[in-house]
């Protein structure tokens, strides 16, 4: 039941990590605080499409 995910840098649009979640127990959207290495330091990513 485990969907892949991508999450993107929210400061410098870069997509840097992909991820998996269970769509069932979480329907919103994914926000991680992640390590961006284009800005060089830890930003919010969020899920994308």
């Amino acid at each position: 039941m485990a969907d892949k995910v991508k999450l993107e840098c929210t400061v410098c649009k870069s997509r840097n990590y992909d991820t998996t979640k269970n769509k069932r127990t979480h329907q919103e959207r994914l926000e991680l605080k992640k390590y961006c290495p284009f800005c060089k330091k830890h930003t919010i990513h969020k899920e994308t499409k």
